[in-house]
């Protein structure tokens, strides 16, 4: 019930900040706005205020705002009072703006989030210990016998003051045994550790170095310094641009197929993480939600047929030209681009079938 729930207030929040963005500069360039819907398919709910139709849609994967002069029948029957009311009588530019509000709004959105959890909570930080969080089970570390919360005190006699040290002790180490001394509930122990040779990931999988390694991890014992309006701000202007760097880079490695395609995931997952993120403390659903934003805000501007990105593609090529591109290869563009959408969702949902059946 909890994964439910946490799942819908974060897509919901978040479809609602897109469509927002859409909705707030069509109203702006005086676009007639005839729907606003949160999900798609059968309305469970409606409201009418003035001229827009509010919905509450069955399928919460997505949601829409229907502009007047969208469709072609719209545009050839407006009249010429209409056509102030018309998207598709709008300037290249504003059409662009409007397209474009939604994806930055998602942008906008996450880094309000970095900016009231830091100036709120403060800038997260971490002790420098040499406490141990994580054993991987059948490394040196874990047959030797060294256990979660061991506190490193020395290795060959070399005091460890920092995980730097402890990093740098089994690095240079060249595979000969290593006298490690720990605290373990307020007694001292000893042991043997030897070091293997092990590969180096980074946050793609990809392998960046070979090194001496024992298979530990510290433990991160987490810590909040309180911070001013302007630290908060460039916090989150640096929180948020972490999230879009890695979101990019992860769509240029799955193209090189670093990232293997089978680690995608659809709303199974996103509802799996966003339970547990929640039952690990609000904090953790908030970042979540934050990145989970930038990531939906760059996905939109993916150039492909029926996302913003693709409007945004006729759009730029209408400027160019100086006329839109025909309805004919628009309707071709879209009609690609749901079929590409629909395939693509048939098959993260797979992914994620799998990923339980094989739990």
């Amino acid at each position: 019930m909890n994964t439910a729930i946490s799942f819908i207030v974060c897509l919901g929040i978040l479809i609602f900040v897109h469509e927002l963005g859409h909705f707030l500069f069509a109203k702006l360039f005086k676009v007639r706005v005839l729907k606003f819907s949160l999900g798609f398919g059968p309305k469970l709910f409606s409201k009418t205020v003035g001229e827009t139709e509010y919905l509450l849609s069955a399928f919460p994967l997505g949601g829409y705002v229907k502009m007047f002069g969208e469709n072609p029948d719209e545009q050839t029957e407006a009249g010429s009072i209409d056509k102030q009311a018309s998207f598709a009588h709008k300037t290249v530019w504003q059409r662009f703006v409007i397209v474009l509000a939604g994806p930055v709004f998602n942008l906008l959105f996450s880094l309000m989030l970095f900016f009231f959890v830091f100036l709120f909570v403060g800038l997260p930080g971490t002790h420098d210990t040499t406490k141990i969080g994580q054993v991987t089970p059948d490394s040196p570390a874990a047959i030797a016998g060294v256990q979660v919360d061991d506190i490193i005190l020395t290795i060959n006699g070399q005091a460890t003051d920092e995980w730097t040290d402890v990093l740098n002790l089994v690095k240079d180490s060249k595979g000969e045994p290593l006298n490690f001394l720990v605290v373990r509930e307020d007694s001292e122990v000893g042991l043997l550790v030897t070091p293997t040779v092990q590969p180096v990931k980074n946050v793609f999988g990809e392998e960046v170095e070979q090194r001496f390694m024992i298979g530990i991890a510290r433990a991160n014992d987490l810590f909040y310094t309180p911070t001013g309006i302007v630290g908060a701000f460039i916090a989150a202007c640096q929180q948020t641009w972490m999230y879009i760097s890695l979101t990019v880079l992860g769509f240029a490695k799955l193209i090189q197929q670093v990232v293997p395609v089978s680690d995608l995931g659809g709303p199974i997952l996103i509802a799996q993480i966003a339970g547990q993120q929640m039952q690990a403390g609000w904090i953790n659903f908030i970042f979540f939600t934050g990145l989970l934003s930038v990531n939906l805000g760059i996905l939109n501007l993916l150039p492909i047929p029926v996302l913003d990105g693709g409007h945004l593609v006729f759009l730029s090529f209408e400027a160019i030209r100086r006329k839109p591109m025909s309805e004919k290869v628009q309707i071709y563009a879209q009609q690609f681009g749901i079929a590409f959408l629909g395939i693509t969702m048939i098959f993260v949902f797979y992914n994620d079938i799998a990923r339980i059946l094989g739990a």
